[in-house]
């Protein structure tokens, strides 16, 4: 497959008419030569999502089966550009080919999630109430309700995941499948990555016949772009991962339209993890050695890497560092995604070393090149972070502190006062579940995942993932980017009352076409096997 560097405005490739951008190779900071990308301008923009309101009705009118076949091919054709898309994905974000192909995996698993949401059914809520006409006082009538797409979906790519975050990833699966057609803005930093992938898409919907504008990608360099299209009346829905202040960007943009939408926002996480007394004593090396494993996974850009390490001061603490210290000495620095996110590391570094209260516990080895990332670890004292609540601030990359604490009632204080967090760690022994009752209580209200002796860098996608939490780690604590109940961001309910039979939507006809799981009055009915 040949990139051009055009935009992929429903069936159609056409060439921007805005600036010229060259993809950055950021192990060296060099320009990548071909393709030359154009910037679309706001009538490419317009065009994107005109297609896109008129492919609505369309595409929500497609069968389950039909939008599942097409997550399928899409899946299908993702793995089938092989080493040209991993090789494409090394060239313009450093990450290591084994990570590439991981995440090809991922991406193309996600899909197939949601192919088989699809053929379930669930995800409709269909639920019938019969009616009731002899009811005294009052009668009532038949009453149907289940979900229906929201409408045209802008999605924005994230700079971290080129694959899994990106064109195809969790926001567009999601929002193809519920049933909205969907505008892409490709991320700056993998524009020949998201081409590859955007073609991949654009071809299955043709071959499968789908309406045009069911798809398009568009390419920007800054923010303006993404304003006009998140601006545009057609846009119901934004799926967004990325910093808190492009994030909350969007939403001021869209909570200014003359109709509101909602944002679905992923932007900022800390991660903390709190080492109880028992866990502390019994394994310390060994979750030091794990902590720092996950601290320096992928130069630290994953937006679940454990920043914050709280644990009560004593020497199972002391002999947690020793071994935290160690063990960090002997991570080589590693190529971060681009310039200005290394920039923006390294600058969050000499924030953070030039705090009072805050010392340097260890550094990885030195870096070479112009965009590596050392790994860093600080500690300070409960009391110093209480006084300064901005050494919390994350900073994207391998870079955490550990909070010492003088008792568990800190470590308890800490969580409550914390911001919302997608995930908050617990390392505990038996003796130590007292302790984390508390704890439990305290970051189920923050936080979107809640894990026991682990690290949270690892994702899951399946049914019970919960990738959010309250804010600003995400708009909306209500929902989830990972996992089949993404779907739901992109839906809303309509009750259907005294319906005749044809008009019904397939989901509630009464012979129940879609053979789904319902619910009929108050009673959950099973489809026929």
């Amino acid at each position: 497959m040949q990139l051009t560097g055009e935009q992929l405005i429903g069936y159609r490739v056409i060439r921007g008419k805005g600036r010229e951008l060259l993809a950055i190779n950021p192990d060296d900071q060099q320009a990548i030569s071909t393709p030359v990308f154009t910037c679309a301008t706001a009538d490419l923009v317009d065009q994107a999502c005109v297609l896109a309101e008129q492919a609505f009705d369309p595409f929500r009118a497609t069968d389950p089966e039909t939008r599942a076949q097409f997550l399928e091919a899409i899946a299908d054709g993702i793995v089938e550009l092989g080493s040209t898309l991993t090789e494409r994905a090394h060239i313009e974000t450093g990450l290591p080919m084994a990570r590439l192909e991981g995440e090809r995996g991922r991406t193309a698993g996600q899909l197939r999630l949601f192919a088989s949401v699809l053929r379930q059914g669930r995800w409709q809520t269909a639920t019938l109430d019969s009616a009731l006409p002899e009811r005294q006082p009052l009668p009532r009538p038949d009453l149907r309700m289940c979900k229906i797409p929201l409408g045209p979906v802008a999605v924005f790519g994230a700079s971290n995941f080129p694959l899994a975050f990106s064109v195809a990833g969790g926001d567009t699966a999601s929002a193809l499948a519920a049933g909205c057609p969907v505008v892409v803005k490709a991320h700056r930093a993998h524009l020949g990555t998201s081409e590859l992938v955007g073609r991949v898409i654009q071809e299955a919907s043709k071959r499968l016949e789908l309406p045009e504008g069911t798809f398009s990608l568009v390419v920007g360099d800054g923010s303006d772009v993404g304003q006009q299209l998140v601006s545009h009346p057609a846009i119901k829905a934004v799926g967004f991962t990325g910093s808190r202040a492009g994030g909350l960007a969007l939403m001021r943009t869209c909570a200014a339209r003359p109709e509101p939408i909602p944002v679905y926002a992923e932007m900022s996480s800390i991660n903390p993890v709190f080492l109880l007394p028992g866990a502390l004593a019994n394994q310390a090396s060994a979750i030091a050695t794990a902590f720092v494993d996950a601290l320096v996974m992928g130069a630290g850009q994953f937006c679940t890497n454990p920043g914050v390490v709280l644990a009560v001061e004593g020497p199972d603490l002391d002999a947690f560092l020793a071994r935290a210290a160690a063990h960090l000495a002997e991570k080589a620095a590693q190529t971060m995604l681009t310039p200005g996110i290394h920039s923006a590391y390294e600058l969050g570094v000499r924030r953070i070393s030039g705090e009072a209260g805050i010392e340097a516990v260890a550094s990885g080895q030195a870096h070479s090149g112009a965009t590596q990332a050392q790994g860093h670890l600080y500690q300070t004292t409960f009391a110093s972070i209480s006084a300064n609540a901005g050494m919390l601030e994350e900073v994207f990359g391998p870079a955490a502190i550990v909070i010492r604490c003088q008792n568990v009632e800190q470590m308890l204080a800490f969580a409550h006062s914390i911001e919302g967090q997608l995930t908050a760690t617990l390392h505990l022994e038996n003796e130590d579940l007292t302790i984390a009752q508390g704890l439990v209580q305290a970051m189920e209200k923050k936080a979107g995942r809640v894990l026991i002796n682990g690290f949270p860098t690892g994702v899951e996608v399946c049914d019970s993932m919960v990738h959010g939490g309250a804010f600003p780690a995400t708009s909306d604590s209500r929902t989830t980017s990972v996992g089949s109940t993404a779907i739901e961001r992109f839906l809303r309910p309509v009750c259907y009352q005294n319906f005749p039979d044809v008009l019904l939507p397939r989901a509630l006809k009464h012979s129940n076409p879609l053979n789904i799981w319902r619910q009929v009055d108050g009673k959950t009915a099973a489809p026929c096997s």
